[in-house]
């Protein structure tokens, strides 16, 4: 199975977002750079935007994460609560 990615710029406002990342995927390998962070799963990654809000304790759109995203790997399914990445088999 390969991995899927999402690598964010290493800033206090990604810190959330990361922290949420791991928080819903356990299997997620944090790797942090000088200036960016990039987070490895095994076949798939979920991010809910609930959890992201609850660390942020405001509203949170998930497409704010995209003034932060670096770059990514996988297949995208985004709704208006989640981004999924999967390599469909």
């Amino acid at each position: 199975m390969s991995n899927v990615f999402i690598a964010l710029q290493a800033n206090e406002e990604t810190r959330p977002i990361i922290e949420a990342i791991v928080m819903d995927n356990p299997q997620a390998v944090v790797k942090r750079e000088p200036a960016m962070v990039k987070i490895d799963a095994p076949g798939r990654m979920v991010i809910h935007k609930e959890t992201i809000e609850g660390l942020v304790g405001r509203a949170f759109d998930l497409q704010e994460m995209h003034i932060h995203l670096i770059t990514l790997s996988g297949n995208v399914d985004e709704t208006d609560n989640s981004l999924t990445l999967t390599w469909n088999n």
